[in-house]
C-alpha cells in the first residue's frame, strides 16, 4: 500500500509564491517519475510539470521559468516551488507518483490535492 500526500496550499496574493510539497510513503520498491497535476473545476487534469529517476525536467510551457519541481529521492519527497502566481494558477494541485509497490509492475498513485488560490 502506498499513500501519497500533497501539501503547501493556501491563498497567495499575485505575485507571490508558494512551495507545494508530496510525499509517498508504505511499500515502495522502487519509484520513477513524479508529476505535479492541477485541476480547475469542470475542466481536465493537466501535467504542470515532471520529473523522472534521472533528476530530468518537464515544465508545462506557461510554468517554465515560474515553477520549479524537485525530489529528495531518499525521503520520496517531491517539491514544487511557484513563483509570480497569477490569478490563472488557481487551481487544485495534484501529485502522481510512478510507484512500483510489489516489485512487479509500475502503478501511478495520486494523492487528495491540495488547493491553491492566488487572488488579492
Amino acid at each position: 500500500q502506498v499513500h501519497v500526500v500533497e501539501s503547501g496550499g493556501g491563498l497567495v496574493q499575485p505575485g507571490g509564491s508558494l512551495i507545494l510539497s508530496c510525499e509517498a510513503s508504505g511499500t515502495i520498491v522502487r519509484s520513477n517519475a513524479v508529476a505535479w497535476y492541477r485541476q480547475v473545476h469542470g475542466m481536465r487534469r493537466a501535467v504542470v510539470a515532471r520529473i523522472v529517476s534521472s533528476g530530468q525536467t518537464f515544465y508545462e510551457d506557461s510554468m517554465e521559468g515560474r515553477f520549479t519541481i524537485s525530489r529528495d529521492c531518499a525521503e520520496n519527497k517531491t517539491f514544487l516551488q511557484m513563483n509570480s502566481l497569477k490569478p490563472e494558477d488557481t487551481a487544485v494541485y495534484y501529485c502522481g507518483a510512478e510507484i512500483d509497490d510489489s516489485g512487479e509492475y509500475w502503478q501511478i498513485f495520486w494523492g487528495e490535492g491540495t488547493r491553491v488560490t492566488v487572488s488579492s
